[in-house]
């Protein structure tokens, strides 16, 4: 307390205990260099001495300084000349006469950092430095950028309003200079403007698009500035599609283009990743396709690239994928013809007749019997990429293609004796090859005709014994009505009769059936029965009886006449006809009879 009070009298105060002088400022002030500042300050002293004519004098000192003597850095007493440094920067805008020891500070400079303090001065006896309660003003390095608000996106042909505001503002500052560049404004920046914030209208085009536009914000101190630079995003289609290609998880490559399209070749089961990138603003929608069906496809802010992944690519998954892009401008894409190479696969061999495919899949070593003479036509067919070269050979011999532009096919218009043998199909290929064969065997043909020849011959004896057999039957009925026609008729009985008529027909052997019996017993010569004569073996099966079926009597016209052998093979014996016992209480209607047969076979 002692310094504030020496200093107090060395400043002339001599007020310094007195309460009724007081001051309301802040104690620190922090402006940055280059800025102006309004530092707000009230105060407060005794009405002794003094009118209300009586003039008030207000000044700002730094800290010890000789009021008397020493240079104020403001004040509102004219007479009173201020500091050379702080001259037209810092300006007393309070009233002193009503309280009021408001400071302004202009383009603060760092030689302005100090402690500074007030004094008033009014009549007699109103000598007062306010010592204790003055401000430290703190200067720093300007970092402060101006804001710019602009929209994210901006429509080419369609005029944009930007803004920039610096937010340093006091009333007793000055404002500063603002202004524009950028390539936007075909190189040439706006005039200055004096105001607290600044607009820009301007129309972008599509070569706007990720060029610069800065805001200046000058200050009144010469080289002090601050500037903010903003990148312009003018929306416009997507361009410059890229399709790069990573295999088994090496770096991604671009693929070589043939002709119009990119062409990739690829072994089956090899890992495969499609990468697709484009430029495009607003981002575009990324998608993969396969023959018009989507495969995969990204959110607009998704990830890019946009990868398609085959971890072990198939012969199906061959063919042409597209990457497109697309947003609200436009849409752009990029084809990729993708080929799986593979070696050959399920070889087989087809074989047409006649023009006709009687054979398909043949494996090796078929057996193929073929006809001498008959034409024949063998397919080798396989499925690889590229496709397998295919030949055929005969017993190690190279065979000429039959159709040049198809090695695969080999016709034999004439199958000949000498091309009985093994055929063999091969199927070359980079990546692997493979064979199929088969034998073939020619059949000759007089063999097979002598073969349907005897089955011919078989069937038609078998046809012969059936006929011959039917006129057996034929004969049997024939026989026993011309017989009766010689005999006397014989009386009408009931078919309620019990006694029956019987024909006993004992069949004679003839000259070749004897002999056959000769052969079988030469021991025991049979003697044949003469006529009439009934045999044992009849007495033993009387109660065998028979119902012959009734056969229509054969026409002359249509009847064969019997050969000679048919008549020795075949022989009737004795035909008996025994009595017949009439039953009286049923009569058989006139003109009809019952005919009744007991055939007998020895």
């Amino acid at each position: 307390m002692l310094l504030p009070l020496l200093l107090s009298s060395l400043l002339g105060g001599s007020q310094a205990m007195d309460g009724r002088f007081w001051i309301r400022v802040q104690e620190s002030v922090m402006v940055p260099e280059g800025l102006c500042i309004s530092v707000p300050c009230s105060f407060s002293y005794p009405r002794q001495d003094w009118t209300g004519s009586t003039p008030a004098y207000g000044y700002w000192f730094k800290a010890v300084t000789e009021t008397t003597k020493g240079a104020p850095v403001a004040t509102n007493h004219q007479s009173r000349e201020v500091e050379m440094s702080t001259r037209g920067r810092f300006q007393l805008t309070g009233d002193p006469a009503k309280g009021n020891c408001s400071l302004v500070i202009r383009d603060a400079q760092m030689q302005d950092e100090s402690q500074y303090f007030f004094r008033v001065e009014r009549g007699s006896y109103v000598r007062y430095n306010f010592m204790n309660d003055g401000f430290f003003l703190k200067v720093t390095a300007l970092t402060q950028k101006p804001d710019v608000y602009i929209p994210e996106t901006l429509e080419p042909g369609q005029p944009v309003t930007v803004i920039c505001v610096f937010n340093w503002a006091f009333e007793e500052c000055p404002p500063p200079s603002f202004s524009w560049t950028g390539a936007a404004l075909s190189s040439q920046g706006t005039k200055p403007t004096t105001s607290h914030f600044s607009v820009l209208s301007f129309t972008p085009r599509p070569q706007d698009h990720n060029t610069d536009l800065t805001c200046h914000v000058d200050f009144s101190r010469k080289g002090v500035s601050a500037q903010r630079t903003v990148r312009l995003r003018v929306a416009y289609a997507p361009r410059d599609l890229v399709i790069s290609i990573s295999r088994d998880n090496t770096p991604a490559l671009e693929p070589q283009p043939q002709g119009n399209v990119p062409y990739l070749e690829a072994q089956k089961g090899q890992f495969l990743r499609l990468l697709c990138a484009a430029d495009s603003q607003p981002p575009a929608t990324l998608s993969w396709v396969l023959q018009n069906r989507v495969l995969s496809s990204s959110h607009p802010w998704g990830p890019r690239p946009l990868g398609l992944e085959l971890p072990g690519v198939k012969a199906g998954d061959s063919g042409r994928y597209t990457c497109r892009a697309e947003n609200r401008l436009g849409s752009q894409q990029r084809a990729l013809d993708l080929s799986v190479q593979y070696p050959p696969e399920n070889l087989r061999v087809m074989v047409s007749q006649a023009n006709r495919t009687v054979l398909e899949n043949l494996g090796n070593g078929t057996s193929l019997p073929v006809l001498e003479g008959q034409s024949l036509c063998l397919v080798c067919v396989t499925h690889s990429s590229p496709p397998a070269r295919l030949s055929w050979t005969q017993r190690g011999q190279v065979l000429s293609p039959s159709q040049p532009s198809d090695p695969g096919v080999l016709e034999l218009p004439r199958v000949q004796v000498e091309h009985e043998g093994e055929f063999t199909c091969h199927a070359r290929h980079p990546l692997g090859s493979q064979h199929v064969s088969l034998s073939l065997s020619v059949h000759y043909k007089k063999g097979l005709i002598s073969t349907a020849f005897s089955n011919g011959a078989f069937l038609g004896i078998g046809i012969t014994a059936l006929l011959f057999l039917c006129l057996a039957l034929i004969i049997m009925k024939i026989l026993p009505k011309r017989r009766t026609q010689t005999e006397t008729p014989r009386p009408r009985f009931s078919r309620h009769s019990t006694i029956l008529d019987y024909i006993n027909v004992v069949p004679t052997a003839g000259p070749l059936a004897q002999k056959r019996n000769q052969k079988a017993t030469p021991n025991s010569p049979r003697t044949p029965l003469p006529p009439g004569a009934p045999s044992p073996e009849s007495k033993k099966n009387q109660k065998k009886q028979y119902q012959l079926p009734s056969f229509p009597e054969p026409k002359s016209s249509t009847q064969a006449p019997e050969s000679q052998e048919s008549q020795e093979e075949l022989h009737y014996a004795t035909l008996n006809f025994p009595g017949v016992r009439p039953r009286p209480e049923a009569r058989m209607p006139k003109g009809t009879q019952a005919d009744y047969a007991e055939v007998k076979f020895q």
